[in-house]
């Protein structure tokens, strides 16, 4: 009852809707832009929590979007907090403004920072956690590390970039459409530079539509491996070895940055964190299939790097 009490006082929007036999779930609007989902083990006063955020697109808090819906982060909460560690995890603020078709369009990668932020601050100025982690999956490692610095209580990247967006971009490229390497590199050359551009082949106007080129501008000025190593507290990072955005060079990038972080490569795990024996039509598939259990040696990495 203790814990029940507690964790109603977070705030005037939290909403008990539901209850498992070893966690209570919780609605927590933080701010306007921000609804998400705080799962808190009972019997426990003052657990630690970890702070679950997303990666790119207009990804909910489950880690789903559109139509494909996997729950990979649902299912990260609900068994860390079966753990005994506490999560929250939140829709992005896109998200919020599909549903009520009220699209910024000036939006910045920034803005998830600040978000990210808002809730760190939130949970700390509740006192009611030991300790605040923060997990950041896929784009939300870049996000999480930049919110997390002189804020919370320690970092885990799961399937970060090691590299800034423009170069993971030009290699990415260059694997799949060899003969737009260079034209990937002339367009974000002027991108670098603040500029905005037309003269693209339209077979790139998925990554350089001239609505997000701004946004654009504004991630690729980040390099995780420098945003890392500032980090002054315990990081993890984590890759699988069957991700296919996010090789597990990314990682070993992102380990070699920082000397003090701890490593941890899950043989056959994919970026939607679970594990794929087959090739890599099994692999997409997985994208868009909720009953995969969530990779074996996940929950153990990241609940013993937090006790």
């Amino acid at each position: 009852m203790k814990s029940i009490l507690l964790f109603l006082s977070l705030c005037f929007s939290s909403i008990i809707v539901a209850q498992d036999s070893t966690y209570t779930k919780h609605e927590i609007s933080v701010n306007k832009h921000i609804d998400g989902t705080l799962l808190a083990p009972n019997n426990i006063t003052k657990p630690d929590l970890a702070i679950i955020i997303a990666g790119s697109g207009p990804t909910d808090r489950d880690g789903n979007q559109n139509f494909l819906k996997n729950n990979s982060l649902k299912k990260l909460a609900v068994n860390l907090t079966k753990n005994k560690i506490a999560t929250y995890r939140y829709d992005k603020r896109i998200v919020k403004q599909l549903k009520s078709n009220n699209i910024d369009k000036d939006i910045m990668f920034d803005d998830f920072v600040t978000d990210a932020k808002s809730v760190i601050d939130y949970f700390k100025n509740s006192q009611n956690f030991n300790k605040i982690y923060v997990i950041g999956h896929s784009q939300g490692s870049l996000v999480g590390m930049l919110a997390a610095k002189d804020r919370s209580d320690g970092f885990i990247s799961l399937a970060g970039a090691g590299q800034s967006i423009d170069q993971v971009i030009i290699e990415q490229v260059n694997k799949t459409a060899p003969n737009f390497t260079e034209d990937t590199k002339r367009v974000f050359e002027t991108l670098r530079q603040g500029k905005t551009t037309t003269d693209y082949p339209m077979a790139l106007s998925s990554i350089f539509n001239i609505e997000i080129q701004k946004f654009m501008i504004n991630w690729m000025q980040y390099d995780p491996t420098e945003v890392i190593k500032s980090l002054e507290m315990p990081v993890l990072v984590i890759n699988g070895t069957k991700d296919l955005q996010v090789s597990e060079n990314e990682a070993k990038l992102l380990k070699e940055a920082n000397e003090e972080a701890t490593l941890k490569i899950i043989e056959n795990m994919n970026h939607v964190l679970v594990t794929i024996e087959g090739d890599d039509l099994e692999n997409s598939k997985s994208y868009a299939e909720t009953q995969r259990p969530i990779a074996e040696g996940l929950i153990d990495t990241i609940t013993n790097f937090i006790k």
